[in-house]
């Protein structure tokens, strides 16, 4: 099932759950990265809900992409 993106301004924002299942990861193992700084940026709501920009996350992805 997909869940519609939100758009804003400044792009796509993927909500938690959406990363996780792109990167195929854990809950534990992303916040593990967050706190150690290795994470794509997030942003945080007063809430308490994280998203991540799907702008973001790509270029994180393409940083951590291995030469062939």
């Amino acid at each position: 099932m997909t869940t519609p993106k939100r758009t804003t301004p400044t792009g796509n924002l993927l909500t938690l759950a959406e990363v996780l299942d792109e990167l195929r990861v854990p809950r534990s193992t992303f916040f593990n990265w967050k706190a150690t700084g290795r994470a794509p940026r997030t942003i945080k709501y007063p809430n308490g809900s994280l998203y991540v920009r799907r702008r973001d996350l790509d270029n994180w992805l393409n940083d951590h992409e291995e030469a062939a």
